[in-house]
């Protein structure tokens, strides 16, 4: 495999994998046109910077979907897998602003729920992977893993490298 290939699998998977979920319910695997009803109404610029991000994440879940040589018998396994990676709500500037206004008592309790959640849905996408694994072929369990092992256990795509010493 040539090196440049390497990169691309690599990006493709990291971008792909290192995302959050947050519906369950099969979804297309590529994006729509336009700005998300979420993008509507916030600043041109990170609206703007939020579509191309959402056209490269399609463009990666094709090429995975490439690699993977998914099957029309496998396409429900890859749509639900796939809503299952779709990104999370971050934390809005209305949530911050409450935050800000508890004690820190009462802070320490939220960000205690906060991270419950995070790691229920972790759970969740974690398990929703293990299903769509169950769904490939020997040869795409093989491929699939060696992407994993390329993206690096626990580093999202924009991390790598930055934890280390």
């Amino acid at each position: 495999m040539k090196p440049a290939y390497k990169h691309l699998v690599a990006a493709t998977a990291l971008a792909l994998l290192g995302l959050t979920a947050a519906a369950q319910a099969p979804q297309p695997a590529v994006v729509a046109p336009g700005p998300a009803p979420a993008l509507q109404g916030q600043h041109p610029m990170m609206q703007h910077h939020l579509e191309r991000r959402q056209q490269r994440v399609a463009q990666r879940q094709e090429r995975l979907k490439q690699i993977l040589q998914i099957t029309p018998a496998q396409e429900g396994a890859w749509s639900t897998w796939i809503a299952s990676r779709q990104a999370g709500k971050p934390l809005q500037r209305g949530q911050r602003a409450e935050l800000a206004r508890l004690t820190t008592p009462e802070r320490i309790d939220r960000m205690r729920a906060l991270r419950a959640a995070r790691a229920a849905e972790a759970d969740r996408r974690g398990e929703a992977t293990k299903t769509f694994y169950a769904a490939l072929t020997p040869a795409q369990q093989k491929a699939f893993d060696a992407l994993q092992a390329e993206r690096g256990f626990g580093r999202g795509a924009g991390h790598r490298g930055h934890h280390r010493g």
